[in-house]
């Protein structure tokens, strides 16, 4: 009875939905920074998997199909870009400046210290991309032989201290204009940041929405020439 329930595509589907709302309720309770959805819900599933002994496969029959909507869900972010035109356009060049800085320096400071700790290719692959949302980063990370389960978690990390420390960095950078604060964490910390920038304030979130199609682009060309 139990295999023919874990083993159905809901089952994984479900879980992955039920433990995200938990996550998300508890943030609203507690309205601690750290309460991060995403991270709650991954841990639930994890200790859901290990208590009653079930294993990935079963999981990923219906993980998988909530992974598949990650690439569609990346694509609405144009819808984003497309609602904010009024603010891109006016703050054009300081988007496309802001955002070509960050998204190469992360690229650089990546392969910089992959090379100074001589880690093989297929890691330093799977780890350039980790300040892009996660399709984007796994589609970089895969055409040019990385690992995606350790871009994935590189991925997760990024975002997860960007949603943390962001408040706290732009304070020590003595950072209060909004574009530049919304700007600075779509690049550095894509989706998981975006939802700490909207907590900030409406342009901030734009911004760092903004942010994360426009440094996606700008990573994607960036990594044909590494």
């Amino acid at each position: 009875m139990i295999e023919a329930v874990t083993t159905s595509p809901l089952f994984g589907i479900v879980l992955c939905i039920g433990t995200f709302q938990i996550g998300r309720w508890v943030q609203k309770k507690t309205g601690l920074t750290l309460a991060n959805p995403l991270v709650i819900a991954i841990l639930l599933c994890i200790g859901v998997l290990l208590i009653f002994d079930i294993p990935y496969e079963d999981f990923a029959i219906g993980g998988d199909i909530v992974n598949m909507m990650l690439g569609p869900a990346t694509a609405v972010l144009a819808l984003n870009i497309y609602n904010q035109y009024a603010v891109l356009k006016r703050h054009f060049v300081p988007v496309l400046v802001g955002c070509t800085a960050g998204s190469l320096f992360s690229l650089a400071s990546v392969l910089l210290l992959c090379r100074l700790f001589r880690l093989d290719e297929a890691v330093t692959a799977a780890l350039l991309p980790k300040s892009c949302t996660t399709p984007i980063a796994v589609g970089i990370a895969e055409s040019h032989g990385g690992i995606a389960a350790i871009t994935m978690v590189a991925v997760l990390v990024t975002g997860f201290i960007g949603a943390v420390c962001a408040p706290l960095f732009a304070k020590l950078m003595h950072v209060t204009e909004p574009v530049a604060e919304g700007l600075a964490i779509g690049a550095c910390s894509h989706a998981l940041g975006t939802t700490k920038a909207a907590e900030l304030g409406e342009v901030q979130g734009a911004m760092s929405g903004i942010a994360i199609g426009v440094c996606g682009l700008i990573t994607v060309v960036a990594a044909l020439f590494l």
